[in-house]
């Protein structure tokens, strides 16, 4: 039997969460493959402020309690996020798998997560006494470690307007459906003319958690496409040493190889 409370808007889930001692639940996708006993479950999926895909200035805010779904039929949510979404599972899991609970599972083979660690994203998490808002980079300690105080909420994912056009993702896993990650990637830059202004890659599945290093992304920021040439293997030498893949269904060795042939295709197909 599943015990726990069903909260009607934010301010009551909330306030449980601080007076209760209670699991969120999302979609249940992930904690249902435990299920452990004597849990109690605070229920989210008829909070309305988590359920809301809207945009402000600078971000696409999507709801924490958002399915798979809805995400993928917002003309909001960048094609990027999409992409990676649609991956997830089947329709069946899609309809019920929440933003949110794909972040706090502490997995770093999520499909959005890594997403969010490429696009520089931010959460915003809530409790009954206010918000603070912490970059997802930031938010992931470890495998299993978040920067989630006990009395919060994951309650909305802020991912940048602007910027994640120029991208490429690909997933690898045992089969062309139903499969978990055995390596991941996304990558995007942002040009200036001939300029690399930005540019971002993030690998998942490999370590404990999603893997970017934003010091080595620094070597072909602000160069052009011809001095990026010049640099690219030392770049890509700089990430094979800095990679430090675990050993699951796949070797560490497999994982590593893999990751520099999809960070070699991505350079190919940005002209570098």
């Amino acid at each position: 039997m599943v015990n726990g409370y069903v909260a009607a808007s934010l301010a009551e889930a909330l306030q449980i969460r601080k007076e209760q001692d209670v699991v969120p639940y999302g979609g249940g996708t992930d904690l249902m493959i435990e299920a452990p006993e004597n849990v109690s479950y605070l229920f989210l999926h008829k909070v309305p402020e988590m359920r809301q895909i809207v945009e402000d200035a600078d971000y696409i805010r999507i709801g924490g309690s958002c399915t798979f779904t809805e995400v993928l039929a917002s003309p909001l949510v960048p094609q990027l996020m999409k992409e990676a979404v649609s991956r997830i599972a089947a329709p069946a899991i899609r309809n019920i798998g929440t933003m949110a609970g794909n972040i706090g599972n502490g997995s770093a083979k999520a499909d959005s997560v890594l997403i969010e660690f490429v696009a520089d994203a931010k959460l915003v998490l809530s409790s009954a006494d206010g918000q603070r808002i912490v970059d997802i980079t930031d938010f992931y300690k470890g495998r299993k470690q978040l920067d989630l105080h006990k009395d919060e909420l994951i309650t909305e994912i802020l991912l940048p307007k602007t910027g994640l056009d120029n991208y490429s993702y690909k997933k690898v896993g045992a089969r062309n459906a139903l499969a978990i990650s055995r390596v991941s990637f996304a990558g995007i830059i942002q040009m200036d003319g001939d300029v690399i202004r930005h540019i971002a890659v993030a690998f998942g599945a490999v370590e404990g958690t999603v893997v970017r290093r934003r010091e080595l992304e620094k070597l072909l920021e602000g160069k052009t496409i011809a001095e990026a040439k010049e640099l690219k293997e030392q770049f890509v030498n700089s990430y094979e040493e800095a990679i430090c893949p675990i050993r699951g269904r796949v070797s560490a060795d497999y994982r590593k190889k893999v990751c520099m042939k999809l960070l070699n295709r991505f350079l190919e197909e940005k002209g570098i």
